[in-house]
């Protein structure tokens, strides 16, 4: 026999061995082989495509280093050529197109009737896990309320919002809100200067930006850049001090006298409410300081939660 065929087999037996001990030495205590591939299909086609692999993978070798050694090159040449050296009019490889419409047809099957549409999957199966876990804890804790509420609050902020808010939430220097104050002043100049379309109300919800904004005198007029700092730091102040007037003429019509807000008219811009806090993280939100993500991980009574938990810091508790 040929030593590069003693060779292949040998080669081939090594690996197809290496590759059923490896799938024994992982199958959570199985005791052989045969014991593996009876309780998993996915175990079946793993062994299979690792065999199916090899064997291809020793056969090719072995045909072009026979090629190699034993023929001679001929044919009809190609007529371009690269500094001189041509090409030859070669045919397709009989088992090179052989092999490549097999696994054509395989990776359809395997897409369409095999893993994964009929069999075990670990993604699937965490899915799942989640789905049913979320659910028990929706169940769970669905009655919570006061402290406790506040307290889970606050275990999801740490894991979810501090990245940008800080542990205090205080926003870092300025790199997300300060969550111990309801509005900034930055934050009020920007909504007046180009509106605001965040969905602080629901989905779609907009404020106009200056151009929309009468004038403290109503005569319909842009609102100034005098009256925009005015009225900006009256709101950032928690409506006190100068600007009150220009609140009263610009601003009042929508979010009340007291800046509490309108039902789907304009936020509550004095203090935090469920309703804001949840759009916030629903949706999503742009403004002068970038923007930040919509939460769609947080279940219903998370995010009440962590809403709880930025009111109470507001408050002081």
């Amino acid at each position: 026999m040929n030593k590069i065929y003693l060779w292949g087999i040998i080669v081939t037996g090594i690996m197809l061995a290496a590759t059923g001990y490896t799938l024994v030495e992982t199958a959570g205590g199985k005791k052989d082989l045969s014991e593996v591939l009876s309780g998993d299909i996915v175990n079946t086609l793993a062994i299979a495509g690792a065999v199916a692999l090899v064997i291809i993978t020793v056969f090719v070798v072995i045909k072009y280093v026979r090629q190699m050694q034993v023929d001679t090159a001929g044919g009809e040449l190609t007529e371009d050529s690269w500094d001189d050296i041509g090409e030859y009019h070669n045919p397709i490889p009989t088992g090179w197109a052989i092999i490549f419409l097999v696994t054509m047809v395989w990776g359809m099957w395997y897409f369409i009737a095999g893993y994964p549409v009929n069999s075990y999957s670990q993604i699937g199966e965490y899915n799942e896990d989640v789905v049913a876990h979320n659910a028990k804890f929706e169940k769970e804790y669905a009655s919570i309320t006061g402290d406790r509420l506040i307290e889970m609050g606050e275990s999801v902020f740490l894991a979810e919002c501090k990245v940008c808010h800080g542990l205090s939430a205080d926003g870092i220097d300025g790199k997300a809100a300060d969550l111990n104050e309801r509005i900034g002043l930055l934050t009020v100049k920007n909504v007046v200067i180009n509106g605001s379309n965040n969905s602080l109300l629901s989905e779609g919800s907009s404020m106009p930006g200056r151009d929309g904004l009468m004038n403290a005198n109503k005569d319909y007029a842009p609102i100034t850049d005098a009256e925009i700092d005015a009225v900006s730091a009256y709101v950032a102040n928690g409506m006190t001090g100068e600007g009150g007037d220009v609140f009263a003429g610009a601003c009042a019509s929508c979010h009340g006298v007291d800046g509490k807000g309108m039902e789907y008219v304009a936020p509550n811009i004095v203090t935090y409410d469920m309703n804001l806090l949840a759009n916030v993280l629903n949706h999503g939100k742009k403004g002068v300081m970038g923007t930040m993500p919509a939460f769609d991980r947080l279940s219903i009574k998370q995010k009440e939660a962590v809403s709880a938990y930025i009111i109470s810091l507001s408050k002081g508790e």
